[in-house]
């Protein structure tokens, strides 16, 4: 009879070896023709990469290969991955497995850069520390916002639309504070405003507009300038205040929807983008988007401080 040892053995060469019986090409994605990084499996038993499944949802809630409806799935809104196939890859293929999860980090990595190619959302005006929500159902920012989630940044360029140009030299960074999924695969996405900056130069990825950047700084006075810029910030904010009391309906109606002034700021040139009462009236005051525009590109808190007097000082002559 065969001793422990043997016994395992002799089992061993008949039982064939998984790396025997399966080739690379058992491993790869239809969508993608790469091995499979991180599998899902889609109720009617097909199996993709979560990423490449996710992108072809954007267009249409069908499977890629046999068309079966997949709005339950999307309603989800969540791909356990397929644990399986996972343990599979790494027993047969390590190497190969190792391979494709260094290329979704690169790729990763790339996307995570917040001054080149980043991406740039083409609807509205935004404003540092000013909430901008937003509705997005168009594949291309489908695909943008989740990689804004997937490489950590949570963060892209908002620019409006500018003649000849396919948007505007200057726009603010959004921050994604929260995404809320709807079950046709559209979403409602919670962004706040942070940085101002310039474009340099732009670009394109998977059908959305990309940029290279630079942030723009306030410039900064001191001595005697600074002395007159704070009686200028104390003027204007008093201003900013009776123009909320004015009590007119428009105004009231404002008030409901952005909530009150913000506080004025202790130190007015502690931040690169000035006080975030001064965004938060440019933003809605009934002001055309170049002429916000051109508030938006200005590094002088005493310029942007004497546009927003000469404004308000208008507005409040106007009979209610």
């Amino acid at each position: 009879p065969l001793d422990n040892k043997e016994e395992t053995a002799a089992a061993k060469c008949t039982q064939p070896c998984l790396g025997e019986s399966l080739s690379i090409s058992d491993l790869e994605c239809s969508l993608c023709i790469r091995m499979f990084f991180e599998p899902v499996t889609t109720p009617c038993g097909h199996t993709f990469c979560k990423e490449c499944l996710e992108r072809c949802l954007d267009h249409r809630p069908n499977c890629p290969l046999c068309k079966q409806s997949l709005r339950e799935y999307l309603k989800a809104g969540r791909y356990s991955p397929t644990v399986l196939l996972q343990d599979i890859m790494l027993a047969t293929f390590p190497t190969q497995l190792a391979e494709r999860r260094e290329l979704h980090q690169a790729e990763m990595a790339e996307l995570s850069n917040l001054t080149k190619n980043i991406p740039i959302f083409v609807c509205t005006m935004s404003f540092p520390g000013i909430p901008c929500p937003l509705h997005v159902f168009e594949p291309r920012y489908r695909l943008m916002i989740r990689r804004c989630q997937e490489s950590g940044t949570r963060r892209f360029g908002m620019c409006i639309y500018e003649n000849g140009k396919s948007f505007a030299d200057y726009g603010c960074m959004l921050e994604i504070r929260q995404v809320e999924l709807l079950a046709d695969g559209r979403s409602l996405v919670d962004t706040i405003g942070r940085q101002r900056f310039r474009v340099l130069s732009r670009g394109h990825r998977d059908g959305y507009h990309t940029a290279d950047i630079e942030f723009l700084e306030d410039k900064k006075v001191s001595g005697e300038e600074l002395q007159e810029l704070q009686c200028l910030h104390e003027s204007t904010y008093r201003l900013a205040q009776r123009f909320c009391e004015h009590g007119d309906l428009t105004s009231r109606h404002i008030l409901m929807q952005h909530g009150p002034l913000p506080e004025k700021e202790e130190d007015i040139q502690a931040s690169a983008d000035g006080p975030t009462w001064c965004w938060w009236l440019i933003s809605i005051l009934p002001l055309d988007p170049s002429y916000q525009l051109n508030l938006l590109s200005c590094t002088s808190l005493r310029a942007r401080l004497s546009q927003l007097q000469r404004i308000l000082t208008a507005l409040l002559q106007q009979p209610p």
